[in-house]
């Protein structure tokens, strides 16, 4: 059964346009309190990313979840997945986090995590969609939840994500630059990374409450690059605004992408006789990947794109390492959902004990040239049934033969279609994302 409001991941939109309105996340928190309080007592954390519509979400979410009967604790600037982790080592029924991730400030949404720190299967999502079309009711005022702010929130996640590495690593030596892209990690990252002994030069960490992801963090690494030279640091870390997401950047300021990340975790991992099941990707993900990890005797296995697939091929395979391009890395022997904070600690593990530069990890892994464009589109279109775009793609794939794939795909949170091409040939692999994205355009 479809969803009339939940994407791929939880609600997401512009401010002020339905239904990212304060009314609907009213309802919303008291359809939320709805369906936990059928489970008995217990509380729902609440946390946010630095946009700042998040103040008027959160206290939108607090009255409605309170009118249901639930008692909220508030975490303040709390990234996702450090919302994940204290959703389940508080024993919470639920976790909420206001955040549109890495679309500018001007959007913001909302995401759910289990009771188990994971995103909410989606029979809970048709129970909250239920109560969503109900009239909205007030239980007694005896009986109204109450909300308090949970004040140690961020050493707790602090703490988490240095006990993600051995104890016995030491990244004394290590300069890096951390970008925290004005976003939910401002006041935690700089911590985690200096407490485990490196020397930290921090960037995009002053939010304002419009700054987020503006020109910074894991979509737009250009000022870490530069930052990563000026300093002459050994490597760079870019976050997103709700932090998880990785980009990091070497010593030549060479971007390093989730793919490649993922690579060296693996094969880290697999050195260690510690890697356990594939390591699964999506269909995004760079097919060097695909065949520098067969070389090793690892398989990889392809998920359609979104953390949530990811995961639940994970689960499926039983794999401990997972993610996407884009910086989801999921590492499930750590965490239990996409952290990018605990993925930089365990590349940063890695370059100590290997002695190696982040640019010599990387290089493990030879990536085929990939074009990846995005048309911006106003109203839905099924790319499947379109005749002008699948003929488009038909004479990019002959072109390619078997030295390279296609693929199109809409977007699951912004109104885009994503065209990837990936090949041997740098020159041709352009040519044919540009063709395909003309025939898009015609199409539309």
């Amino acid at each position: 059964m479809s969803k009339k409001f939940f994407g791929t991941d939880g609600i997401r939109g512009p401010v002020g346009q339905y239904p990212i309105t304060p009314d609907v996340f009213l309802k919303l928190g008291w359809a939320i309190g709805q369906v936990f309080a059928k489970e008995g007592k217990g509380v729902v954390l609440l946390g946010k990313d630095t946009r700042i519509s998040g103040y008027m979400f959160e206290s939108a979410l607090e009255a409605g979840l309170s009118a249901a009967g639930v008692d909220t604790r508030l975490l303040g600037p709390m990234p996702t997945p450090g919302v994940a982790y204290l959703t389940r080592t508080l024993r919470a029924k639920a976790g909420i986090v206001l955040s549109a991730s890495h679309n500018p400030y001007y959007d913001n949404g909302i995401k759910f995590f289990s009771t188990e720190g994971t995103k909410l299967p989606d029979d809970l999502e048709h129970q909250i969609e239920h109560y969503l079309e109900q009239p909205m009711t007030t239980v007694d005022s005896i009986e109204l939840g109450k909300a308090r702010r949970l004040n140690d929130a961020a050493g707790r996640y602090i703490e988490f994500c240095k006990a993600s590495i051995e104890s016995g690593v030491d990244f004394k030596g290590l300069r890096i630059v951390v970008d925290c892209a004005n976003g939910a990690t401002y006041h935690i990252a700089p911590h985690v990374f200096t407490e485990v002994g490196a020397e930290v030069v921090t960037i995009a960490a002053a939010p304002d409450g419009i700054n987020i992801n503006e020109k910074c963090g894991a979509t737009e690494p250009e000022k870490l690059k530069a930052a990563v030279i000026e300093y002459r640091a050994d490597l760079g870390i870019a976050l997103d605004g709700d932090g998880d997401r990785l980009i990091m950047v070497d010593h030549k300021g060479e971007i390093v992408d989730g793919d490649e990340l993922i690579f060296i975790i693996a094969k880290a991992r697999l050195a260690a006789s510690a890697l356990k099941g594939p390591v699964i990707g999506t269909l995004m993900t760079n097919l060097g990947m695909e065949h520098a990890l067969k070389k090793l005797g690892v398989d990889l296995i392809r998920a359609n794109v979104g953390d949530r697939y990811v995961m639940e091929l994970m689960k499926k395979h039983h794999s401990e390492i997972g993610g996407e391009g884009s910086g989801h890395i999921i590492c499930l022997d750590k965490t239990t959902t996409g952290d990018g904070i605990v993925a930089a600690l365990q590349v940063l593990a890695e370059v100590k004990k290997s002695g190696k530069s982040l640019y010599e990890l990387k290089s493990e892994m030879n990536k085929y040239p990939q074009v990846l464009l995005n048309v911006r589109i106003e109203n839905k279109i099924d790319i499947e049934k379109n005749e002008v775009i699948q003929e488009a793609v038909k004479l990019a794939e002959k072109t390619l033969a078997d030295k390279g794939r296609v693929l199109l795909r809409a977007s699951g949170t912004e109104p885009l279609i994503r065209v990837m091409v990936e090949g041997v040939d740098k020159i041709v692999v352009s040519t044919q994302a540009n063709l395909l994205v003309d025939a898009v355009k015609k199409a539309i």
